[in-house]
């Protein structure tokens, strides 16, 4: 079987990977370099409890462990998956409350119990969640990895290659065309990320409504002496994640088209927030602020599965959870595209629940 995976983020790497594992011969094309869009803009923090209703992120959650390792191994690139726990912080006692109601696993602290955990945490705090078990992952890493694991497995990786049309015959896929060639296949997956919807050439009950979502982040360096926290922290609309001896913050969540450029009110509103956790973080050092552009749709839920077109599977619309998804929306295309059920349910990602209509498929501004 020939497959062609449109887009070479940690999506369409682990599903190009896991084909290519399976015999398939599969070519990734990719507008640019590998992982070097929302993957290379995220944080890293794999935390399925922000996800929890989804067995998709469950699913992704039990895999990451085993994933990573295999992609060190296949890859000889390390990732840095690290279980480094989370905390999750109530500012007020609604909050704490609304944890006590609605947390299926973790453990409640008190604000004591949880600067046990984080010294340097507020003390303005009503309590806190601790969640042992969420990881992260060097996603800067995550992309070169999953790339150099994909190409030892056989695939075949075109960079620079953007897809601009898909050109049909006979009321299916004939080809997708680049600057540069026709690429013919048995099957096609769509993981284009943010550009997901901006190919041309399919039908309007085909294309899937993507729509962009910028984030802005900052990377904060500590002062000489002083140590980065060790768990993920979550509250006051923020994440802080630590990545590579530095406190990444982020993030903002924009419909503003493809417009990635940075803005001050972003950093001012991170600082903000990130100080009403941490209050030493007023001394440290912003050291990098940057933008991503995720693969947003019209509910937030990602748009994964068979296509209303024959031969197309989509794999896009993971929003801010992407990271957390890659392993499990690998195994879930790998399983469709074979022929076969998927392993997990599905039916609320379906590319197909948007219909055909203006009105069902508006995207937000």
């Amino acid at each position: 079987m020939k497959v062609i995976v449109i887009g070479a983020g940690a999506a369409g790497l682990a599903i190009g990977w896991r084909l290519a594992q399976a015999g398939a011969d599969v070519r990734v094309l990719e507008r640019g370099q590998p992982g070097r869009g929302a993957t290379w803009a995220a944080a890293g923090m794999i935390a399925a409890l922000q996800d929890c209703e989804s067995e998709l992120a469950r699913r992704a959650a039990e895999l990451w462990p085993a994933f990573a390792q295999e992609i060190d191994q296949a890859s000889g690139r390390p990732i840095a998956y690290q279980k480094n726990g989370g905390l999750a912080l109530a500012r007020t006692t609604e909050e704490r409350d609304a944890f006590l109601q609605s947390a299926r696993e973790g453990e409640m602290l008190s604000p004591t119990a949880a600067r046990e955990i984080e010294p340097r945490l507020s003390p303005e705090l009503a309590g806190a969640l601790w969640i042992a078990d969420e990881a992260k992952v060097d996603n800067r890493a995550l992309g070169p990895a999953l790339a150099a694991a994909f190409v030892r497995a056989g695939g075949s990786l075109a960079l620079n290659e953007t897809v601009v049309r898909f050109e049909l015959r006979d009321n299916g896929i004939h080809g997708v065309r680049t600057p540069f060639a026709l690429h013919n296949a048995d099957c096609y997956v769509l993981a284009a990320g943010a550009w997901s919807g901006r190919i041309e050439g399919l039908p309007a009950e085909a294309l899937p409504p993507v729509d962009p979502a910028k984030g802005e982040m900052l990377a904060l360096e500590p002062p000489e002496g002083e140590s980065l926290p060790g768990p993920s922290i979550v509250g006051a609309d923020i994440y802080m994640v630590p990545q590579r001896g530095r406190l990444l913050v982020g993030a903002t969540v924009q419909r503003v088209g493809f417009d990635s450029g940075l803005t001050s009110a972003a950093a001012e509103w991170l600082l903000e927030r990130a100080q009403l956790l941490m209050p030493c973080l007023s001394g440290w050092k912003r050291v990098e602020h940057w933008a991503g552009l995720r693969p947003g749709s019209p509910d937030d839920l990602p748009i994964l599965g068979r296509s209303i077109l024959d031969g197309l599977f989509v794999a896009s619309g993971q929003f801010r959870s992407g990271i957390l998804y890659t392993p499990a929306i690998a195994e879930v295309v790998c399983a469709l595209v074979l022929g076969k059920d998927s392993p997990v349910d599905i039916t609320s990602f379906d590319p197909r629940r948007f219909g055909s209509t203006p009105a069902a498929r508006n995207t937000r501004e």
